[in-house]
């Protein structure tokens, strides 16, 4: 047996009771599982586990799966989005993780008007200021939000960030918090709800949870150590 059922269901239960422990309904907090570089199979397994939503980090990896899997899969995706593959993911994304740039949301929006769709997005925040990750800093988001939100085709439903490695969790929450705030300052502003938020893995999730995430991506806790493939890594 591949364990993979167990580690689903461990998992599940880990967010249900920190998100009890928070005061919060366990509803409140959905599971992203993570399958970059797995085989469609082991989706394939989540899923008759009862798992409805999966991250790719890449667009080639997502479109060659989703064909081989059932239709009601949720995908999202969750790594940097090349401007040059909106049309290809747009058709087949339930949500888009990393708008990262306000010409990347521009672009989206023109190819959803061509398309006649209208996408579901989360800004991706750089609140820790790494020169190694995508993102918008903070207040550049604030800068040009109100241009964001004048973009008649995209659904502005949150922030989306990843916080910098740490063996310890709790050195990571301060990130957490700090992008809790500015959705809660951007709300304010463009009077109009944010209600997601995408933070939190499977090293810190527990943290994320406490500090608002509404959404946690987790793929090593569940689907085990990614696969050596040259071509994805």
């Amino acid at each position: 047996m591949s364990g993979l059922p167990e580690r689903l269901s461990a998992i599940k239960a880990r967010i249900s009771e920190v998100a009890s422990s928070c005061g919060r309904s366990p509803d409140s907090v959905r599971l992203v599982a993570v399958s970059k570089t797995h085989p469609a199979e082991s989706v394939r397994e989540a899923y008759e586990e009862g798992q409805t939503i999966f991250g790719e980090n890449r667009v080639q990896e997502l479109l060659a799966k989703a064909p081989d899997l059932p239709g009601s899969i949720e995908w999202h995706l969750i790594g940097h989005l090349q401007k040059n593959k909106i049309r290809k993911v747009l058709p087949v994304c339930t949500l888009i993780h990393g708008v990262d740039s306000l010409e990347l949301a521009q672009d989206i929006d023109r190819v959803a008007a061509e398309l006649g769709l209208f996408p579901r997005i989360l800004m991706e925040v750089n609140v820790a200021g790494e020169a190694s990750k995508f993102g918008f800093a903070p207040d550049k988001l604030r800068a040009c939000w109100e241009q964001i939100l004048t973009l008649p085709r995209i659904q502005v439903e949150g922030l989306m960030t990843i916080a910098p490695l740490s063996e310890k969790s709790e050195e990571v929450r301060p990130f957490f918090s700090e992008l809790r705030t500015l959705r809660d300052t951007l709300e304010k502003d463009g009077g109009a709800p944010l209600p997601v938020l995408s933070m939190g893995m499977s090293g810190d999730f527990e943290v994320a949870i406490a500090e608002g995430a509404t959404l946690v991506r987790i793929g090593t806790a569940i689907f085990g150590h990614r696969p050596s493939l040259r071509a994805k890594e």
